[in-house]
């Protein structure tokens, strides 16, 4: 997958590009980040990119041009063009695996007030929110939106359980983790994840991911409940278990 991303500060994304998962991933191609640097595309002499806005208002809007010429500069209409904003539509679970689907995304990040209208109507722009907050800009969203497809792409994580499991518990909140040692002052390691018994430990993981659903996200947890049709009879025998404890 081929991702451009567009900002005024490209350094923000070495953490990811350069480090940890992601950055091996970019290292052997199996991702493609190219940063553009907006400021490289702007006319003015002092590689200005933004404006006061018309009809008056604080702060200031990123400039049309820079923009427009960035965009053509890698032929953005070749690719799915995201635009970072709490406007936008909420990144979840199926939009992510949608996005890891497509051979090539650009993400615009913006600042300041945000960026010209303009850019976004011609550019048929999707806007996507990370949530309902505001940020000084959108280089971390867009972090957050990279590394959540890139988890989907094969051979990033490195192992096809992963992405297994990961499929099993899609819409759940995570199951509780253990590691080494078995006791730890006083506090307990399950005995069940200790058994060897894989099906068990399953069940076992999927139980408190219901619960911890069920508990803490509820709106999750009807949503789960509306797919319960591909589960196993065993594991949709624990999803009534914990229903009927409601």
């Amino acid at each position: 997958m081929n991702i451009n991303i567009l900002t005024l500060f490209p350094e923000m994304f070495s953490p990811i590009t350069e480090h940890s998962i992601i950055g091996r991933a970019n290292e052997k191609k199996i991702l493609n980040i190219s940063l553009i640097n907006i400021r490289d595309h702007s006319l003015d002499k002092h590689k200005k990119t933004d404006d006061t806005p018309f009809g008056g208002g604080a702060g200031m809007v990123m400039s049309a041009d820079p923009v427009f010429r960035a965009l053509e500069s890698i032929n953005a209409q070749n690719s799915r063009i995201i635009y970072m904003s709490p406007k936008g539509k909420l990144l979840n679970q199926d939009l992510i695996e949608d996005l890891s689907r497509e051979q090539a995304l650009t993400i615009l990040c913006g600042r300041y007030e945000g960026v010209d209208q303009r850019i976004i109507d011609y550019w048929d722009m999707e806007e996507i929110s990370v949530g309902d907050y505001i940020l000084t800009g959108g280089e971390l969203p867009a972090m957050i939106l990279i590394d959540a497809v890139a988890r989907f792409l094969p051979d990033v994580l490195g192992s096809a359980e992963s992405h297994k499991e990961e499929s099993i518990y899609s819409g759940l909140l995570e199951y509780p983790h253990y590691t080494k040692p078995r006791e730890y002052r006083g506090m307990q390691v399950p005995e069940v994840l200790l058994s060897g018994n894989h099906k068990m430990i399953h069940l076992w993981r999927l139980k408190k991911a219901l619960e911890l659903t069920r508990e803490r996200r509820p709106d999750l947890f009807k949503a789960f409940i509306d797919k319960e049709d591909r589960l196993t009879k065993e594991e949709k025998k624990v999803l009534n278990e914990i229903i009927k404890d409601d």
